[in-house]
């Protein structure tokens, strides 16, 4: 069974940095996956951040934190990574890594497997 885990959630300063981790088992590879990260905020909606596919069918973010936040993997490892630069009071939220979707996709109700989240909280 699929089993995804963040970490690297916590406290931080308006334009500050974090790095959320998601280690994935339960499968031999992930490498051939498109995973993604989204997040979702007290009352809101649970929204797209970033997704990364397979074989160098590259990246994509979200509008609101383009050039600020970096998706990546290590298929050696199992693990994606979400590098978020330059923090802001929104980007307040749990942050959940998801798996299993078409190419590209930044619906959520495309992603079979879920983590549990790790929450990020931008103080100002």
């Amino acid at each position: 069974q699929v089993r995804l885990v963040e970490s690297g959630g916590g406290l931080v300063q308006t334009g500050g940095s974090l790095r959320l981790s998601c280690a994935a088992s339960g499968r031999r590879t992930f490498s051939f996956d498109t995973m993604g990260w989204f997040r979702q905020a007290p009352g809101k909606e649970r929204e797209f951040v970033a997704g990364i596919s397979w074989a160098g069918r590259g990246t994509y973010y979200a509008d609101s934190v383009k050039g600020r936040f970096t998706i990546s993997r290590d298929d050696a490892k199992n693990t994606m990574y979400l590098q978020m630069n330059s923090l802001k009071a929104e980007d307040t939220a749990i942050y959940y890594c998801a798996s299993d979707a078409p190419v590209r996709s930044m619906a959520s109700a495309e992603y079979k497997y879920w983590g549990q989240g790790t929450q990020v909280t931008v103080s100002s």
